[in-house]
């Protein structure tokens, strides 16, 4: 499953950071085995790449091991080394370019309709509005009236009550991080079922 259908189909992505890169991939494990399928390691994470490279290994095909925060060519080419099957950027620019060019699905960040617009002519295989937070659901709304097509995926201070009204106002998945991956670790597999049911009554 390519991942613009893996993310239509599933509609989360599960965004991991951290400074222990064994809790990184336990953290990934217990996201795989309760239903996750779209995962991303963020490059600010302590060995980031390591952490992307064991995880791409132990998952199965089926599962979609990305990079986040990659601003330059030489994230994207090591990332794609590591492993990753696409890249995430938290805005446009050398990170985006050189994803395509590797060709590499990139989650291109933007926020203005101008930036999604360029995210979009870039290459970028769907926008990551960033950070959603700061303009809510309506925000989403709103750029799906002049973009029908251009598909939307909201990141930045997403809880699992506000999924249900950002996929509702358009978005094809949303991205979540800390109010899903942070936290006491032991509470994970509760938190993705409480995640993945929101997800799937829009």
């Amino acid at each position: 499953m390519r991942l613009i259908e893996a993310l239509r189909a599933h509609r989360l992505m599960a965004i991991i950071r951290g400074d222990d890169p064994v809790t990184c991939e336990r953290i990934a494990a217990v996201l795989v085995d309760n239903g996750i399928s779209v995962l991303e390691v963020s490059l600010t994470s302590t060995d980031a790449l390591e952490v992307i490279e064991r995880v791409a290994a132990a998952v199965g095909p089926d599962v979609h091991v990305g990079a986040g925060t990659v601003l330059t060519a030489d994230d994207a080419r090591r990332a794609r080394d590591s492993g990753a099957t696409f890249t995430v950027t938290p805005a446009l620019g050398e990170g985006v370019r050189a994803s395509v060019e590797l060709g590499l699905p990139v989650l291109a960040g933007a926020l203005t309709p101008t930036e999604v617009l360029a995210a979009h002519r870039a290459g970028a295989t769907a926008v990551k509005v960033f950070p959603a937070s700061s303009l809510g659901p309506g925000h989403v709304a709103a750029l799906r009236a002049p973009f029908p097509d251009i598909p939307l995926v909201p990141v930045g201070g997403i809880g699992v009550d506000d999924v249900a009204r950002y996929l509702d106002a358009g978005a094809v998945a949303v991205g979540v991080g800390a109010p899903l991956t942070g936290g006491d670790p032991t509470g994970l597999a509760a938190r993705v079922r409480s995640f993945l049911a929101n997800a799937s009554r829009s």
